[in-house]
This record gives C-alpha cells, structure tokens and sequence, in this order.
C-alpha cells in the first residue's frame, strides 16, 4: 500500500489532554482526526442542484479511498485504546454465556433427523443427520469449521437434500457480498462434485426425480436476484436452462419447492407487489404455470394441502390479509374463495398446514398469537401466552401427518425456548430452553415492561423494556433504545445474553415499535413508509422524550442504537434531535438515500422505490431530500456516534458512513467522539462466526459503557 497522501488526509497524532473528550475520563489523550479532501462534485435532478464533496469515495478499488478508510481505522484505534482490555473483557463475558458444544432440537424429514451443532472452540456449525432414530450414528453433512479455515469471511447457506437423500446442495460465501456459489455434494461418497455455479442466491431446491435442480442468479452488477435457472445432474454448469426471467428491475424472484413436495415454486415479489408460477415437481422440466398474474398493490402467498392451494393475500382492501382457498386447477384469483375472513384489528402473518388441524400467526395489539384449528371446524383455540414482552412463533414444522405443532417462545427476560405443543390434548413439552452459562444469570431478577407514549400527531407508540429490579426509576440510568422501522419488518421484545453486558451494569434496554414496522399491524407500516417515512423519525425521538419525562433515563444518559434502514433512523434523529442523546450506534447506515436511489446501478436500489418512494419523481425528491441524514448535516452539535460499515458490504455501500462522517467532521461544532469504524474483510452483516461477530458488538458496548464510565473489567 503506497504512503497516505498529505494533501488528501492529515492524519497527525497530538498528545493533548482534554476533559471533555469523554465524560467517562477526566483526561483523555485525543490525537486529531483524519480529514477527507473536498472534491466537489455537482449532482443535478429537477433543476435542483446538490454539491457532494465527499462522492469520489465511491470506488472501493480507489487506493486514495482505501487509505482514508484505513486512516478513520488506525484514528478509531488509537483513540479506543484505553479501552481494548476492557474490550477484550467483554467479548469474553458474552461469550461464556455461550454454551459452546451445543446442538439443536432435532427436526425429521423423510426419514432423517436433522441437528445442526457446534463444537467448543468452533466458530461454525456443523450440519449432521440421523437415519430413520436418534439413536443412530452421526452422518456428517457439513462442517463448517473445516471449510472455513483458509477464508477470513465464510458462509454456508441453502442446504437443499435431495429427495432420494443421496445428493445435498449447498451455497457458500467467502467475500461477504452475498454472492454464493452452489455445489453439490454426494452424501454416500462424501464427494464434492467440481462443477460450481457462481453468483446465485445460495438456494436451491430439488425436483422429485433427484436429478433436477433450480436454483437463483443474481446481476452481477445490480445483485438483483433475476433469472431462475435448471441444473441437470452430470451436466456442465454452462448447459444450465434458464426457465424465468424476471425483467422487471423493481422486481426480485426466487424458487422453492410446497410442504407438500408437490410443486416447485417460482416467486416474483417487490415490496407492494407478489405473483407465482407452479411445477409439478414430479415433471421437473415441464413448464411453469403463472398461478395468478401479478396485479400491482396485490400482495399474495400459496400453500399446498390435497387438491387445494391456500392463498394469504391483501386482495379486495384487505390490508391486514386474509386467507382464501382455491382448486389446484383453478388457480387464477377469480376463482379465489374467502377461507378466513379479513379483521381490522387482527394482522394475519401466516399459516402451517397439517393433516387434522392449520395454525395461524397472527399479530394482535402487537403481541404473536397462535390459533389452532381443525380442518372440519369442530375445534378452535389459542396456544396460552401470558406477557406483554414476550416473542412466539411456529418453528420447523415440516411434517404433515403430526398432532405436534413446535413453536419457539422468549421474553425480553426469559431465554429462547423450544416447545412441542400436542395439538389434541393441548399438553406440551419443552424440548430446549437456551441455556446462559456463567452462574449467575437468574430470569427472576429483570423487570419487564410495555410502555405507550404518545407521538407528536398524537398516536400512541408502544416501547418494550428490560433492566434489573433493584433500579431505580429516578432519571441517572443509562438507556439504550434501540429501533429499526422499515420494509413492514417488526422487532419484537425478545431475549438476548449479550445485552446482559449491559443490563448488569446499569442499563435500561429498550425497543421503540416505531412506524414503518408492523408491530402494530399493516396500517403501521403504511404510516411509516414513503411520503409519511417521517413518522418513523418523529416516532423515535419522542418515544425518547418520553423515557426521559418518565424518568427512565436523562438526556445526558441516553444512547439510540440501529443498523441499515435503522441507521438510517439514527441519521435523521442526530440531525432532529441531537440534544437528546448522549450517544449513538449506527451500524452499516443507509444515510445517502437520495444519491442512492437516484444510482440504478448500486445493488438493490429499483427494488426500493416502493418503500422510499422514486426521486425521479420530484414529489419524491424533494420528501426524501428533505430528511436524508448526509443532505441534512448542518452546523451545530452532534451526540457521541459510533458508525460501523463493511468494505464489501452490498446492501449499503461503505461510502454512505465514510462520506456522512467525513461531512459531519467538516461541519460538527461540538468535540464529541464521532468513529469510523470500517471492517476491511467484511460485508452488510459484519464478520461471520458465532464468536468472531460478538467482538463487534463489545466495540458497540464499550463506547457507551466508556461514555457512562463504566469500563471496569469484572
């Protein structure tokens, strides 16, 4: 790597002592942090013009680019040094609640038990199956360890057997751009067959004759995933058939195969928009059938069960969805019939098919429920919950002929625990209940809550929380509140053993259920999305209001935390309201959203305009530029930030974080922290391993920890 260029970054390390650098430390060495060159750069849309100094980031392979990430690393570096031990120290303590050589609960598929495990010291699953009892020897499948150990990024994905159980395909990533390549791998022999099918999906999915597989690629410039193509056993990856294409570029597509394992599946969704294509998968090289013509705003899904298709739709201004039911050869919506009926207060969110009984999730009030029901209709009931924190759902239910229905349950207090719930006779079993090593972690002594406050327009946002009992709600805790509030995806109250990091030193944990999730059901995410996506910010900051009203915390003890779309909310809150917080985390932030979604060509971008809205329309332009954190940076003060980014990220790109921090140095008026924290090696989803990702969120805790001062090693 060549020398950093002086007149590029000033890069000088100054011994000076300064009190408020932290308010953890009452001295504190700072050195002076890099400092980006300004190449302006006019970008023009609607007769509005937009100078972008910091756009030549945007060129990863760019050495120039490279040694301002590097300097923003060795600043964060050295600047944090005072607390690596205490880094060290955590990432320990997260990892001992971790049971190491642990397994987990055994699921059956056509005469195999399937367990995924880990080993002590292991960084990777290993993938294993039984024939026919569990008392039967281990057949090894996959161990990731092993194919790990020359890569310093590795994912393995879409482990699809093939109904013959001789043949498993698999798609592995060791870049961290989410391009995988499928092989497959002869269970008999052991034997990995050479041929290799590059930038796909990961998935794939087996006709009935063992022989025929269809799997997804990707563009590789967009990395939209667009054509659906057919492998034949024995055949060279290049003779492959492409059987779809989806040319519609705000479209993404994908292929499964029904419980059922009568159908392949070929969906095509956007975000308001869904259609599907059906294969008998005994005719693996017959002709797709479009199930019901994509029609814009209608939203559907399909499940199989003997002659019928069951259909979860928002058709006819069901906005919360309901089911309807069609023949297998009547497929097209005309012919649709209402099976469960659309109610207001009720999200409908899914159902699992079984000989004698279907099982609903539903949302209701924001909390899951599940309703079991009998196919003559001579029974109904709902699986018993009793909380306001609590997270449920079905888990792998992938046998038909069962009265054992396994669903998974956990409290923002209570750990992760796996249940088989006898449908019949309404008794259950609780197969495994995550275990929290160490000795002194006791459910009984966190507090758990659901809170209302009220938004600016006045609707009431619920807020979930978890401390120990002996705090006292006086105003001097350390808070973290943490939101996401995007694409309809609900965050709910569930448990967590590495935020007990931060519980048992103090802290108040806390979920805001903001607008543009579905929380509260599909209304929610409408109120959250395009031209009212402010509502999601507005959410936030006076959910923070409340917490400091309510005396859960103060202002000068208050940290927000959020990755991806929820840094995007953490841009738009420090831009909003910066007072109000101490510090804040955002992790891989989208926060350049209007050159963003203006770029067509960056990975994933057309696929957004029905969340964000389409700034080639200059309604949406003007809406999005409006709250965009990097166009919104200003002079004034700004909390304590920690932003974290991948180099090889590819749903927001590194340069997003790079160029909003290199701007908030050039106009912060404040000496609060502002890092930049880059991992060279990683993607979106930061380092892969089970223990190596912990060492992420240690840096995350202990900004915030040396900010309240509380970097003691226990």
């Amino acid at each position: 790597m060549r020398p950093v260029k002086t007149n590029t970054i000033f890069f000088v390390i100054c011994l000076i002592f300064a009190g408020s650098c932290q308010k953890s430390k009452e001295k504190q060495m700072r050195i002076t942090p890099p400092k980006a060159d300004k190449k302006p750069k006019k970008l023009e849309k609607h007769g509005d013009v937009r100078v972008d100094n910091y756009y030549w980031m945007n060129d990863r392979e760019d050495q120039e680019v490279l040694d301002y990430l590097n300097a923003e690393n060795a600043y964060y570096a050295e600047m944090t040094s005072h607390t690596k031990e205490f880094q060290e120290s955590l990432f320990q303590e997260m990892k001992s609640r971790i049971k190491e050589d642990d397994s987990s609960v055994p699921y059956k598929l056509n005469g195999y038990w399937y367990v995924t495990r880990y080993e002590t010291g292991g960084e990777y699953p290993i993938y294993t199956r039984r024939k026919d009892s569990l008392d039967m020897e281990d057949e090894l499948l996959f161990n990731c360890n092993e194919l790990a150990k020359d890569h310093e990024f590795f994912n393995l994905r879409g482990i699809s057997v093939s109904p013959d159980n001789q043949l498993a395909s698999f798609g592995t990533d060791t870049v961290s751009r989410r391009q995988y390549t499928i092989q497959i791998k002869n269970l008999k022999t052991g034997e990995i067959y050479p041929d290799k099918i590059k930038n796909t999906t990961g998935s794939s999915v087996w006709g009935n004759d063992s022989k025929t597989l269809f799997y997804t690629k990707k563009d590789p410039v967009t990395l939209r995933s667009d054509k659906i193509y057919r492998h034949t056993l024995g055949t060279p990856a290049s003779d492959d058939v492409l059987v779809f294409h989806e040319k519609d570029s705000t479209f993404s597509t994908f292929v499964y195969k029904t419980k059922s394992r009568k159908f392949i599946v070929i969906g095509s969704v956007s975000t308001l928009t869904s259609e599907y294509q059906v294969l008998d998968a005994n005719n693996p090289t017959g002709k797709f059938k479009v199930f019901s013509p994509r029609e814009r705003g209608i939203e559907y899904s399909i499940s199989h069960y003997n002659n019928s298709f069951y259909v979860l739709t928002n058709r006819d201004k069901a906005i919360n969805f309901k089911l309807m039911k069609t023949p297998v050869g009547q497929t097209e919506s005309k012919h649709w019939k209402e099976f469960i009926p659309h109610r207001e207060e009720v999200l409908l969110e899914d159902v699992d098919i079984f000989k004698d009984f279907y099982v609903l999730s539903e949302r209701v009030n924001g909390l899951n429920k599940l309703k079991v029901v009998r196919w003559d209709g001579s029974e109904h009931y709902y699986v018993p919950f009793d909380s306001e924190t609590y997270v449920a759902g079905t888990s792998v239910n992938l046998d038909f002929n069962t009265e054992e229905l396994r669903y998974y349950y956990n409290e923002m207090g209570t750990p992760y625990t796996v249940i088989d719930f006898n449908m019949v006779n309404k008794t259950q079993k609780i197969l495994k209940e995550q275990e929290v090593l160490g000795g002194n972690f006791d459910k009984t002594n966190y507090q758990t809550e659901r809170l209302w406050a009220t938004s600016r327009d006045g609707t009431k946002i619920p807020i979930s929380l978890v401390y120990r009992k002996e705090i006292k709600l006086d105003g001097t805790n350390p808070l973290l509140q943490y939101a996401y509030g995007s694409y309809g995806s609900t965050i709910d109250p569930y448990f967590s053993s590495v935020r007990l990091s931060l519980l048992d030193r103090g802290f108040i944990f806390a979920i805001a259920h903001v607008r543009g999730g579905e929380y509260l059901g599909r209304p929610w995410y409408e109120n959250g999305k395009l031209l009212r996506k402010k509502n999601t910010f507005t959410d936030f900051v006076d959910c923070s209001k409340f917490l400091i009203e309510k005396k859960y915390t103060s202002s000068e003890h208050l940290y927000a935390s959020g990755g991806s779309a929820g840094g995007l909310l953490m841009g738009a809150v420090v831009n909003m309201a910066p007072e109000l917080y101490n510090g804040v985390i955002a992790a891989v932030p989208f926060v350049d959203v209007v050159t963003t979604m203006l770029d067509d060509s960056i990975p994933l971008t057309t696929g957004e305009y029905d969340e964000w809205g389409n700034p080639n329309e200059k309604e949406y332009y003007d809406y999005i530029k409006s709250y965009s954190p990097y166009d919104n940076v200003e002079a004034k003060e700004y909390p304590n930030l920690y932003v974290s980014t991948g180099l090889h990220d590819s749903q927001v790109q590194y340069w997003e974080p790079a160029k909003w921090v290199a701007k908030l140095r050039e106009f912060k008026t404040d000496d609060n922290l502002l890092f930049l924290d880059t991992n060279m090696e990683a993607g979106h989803g930061g380092a892969s391993g089970r223990f190596e990702s912990l060492k992420e969120t240690a840096k995350e805790f202990a900004f915030i920890l040396d900010l309240e001062g509380k970097i003691s090693i226990k």
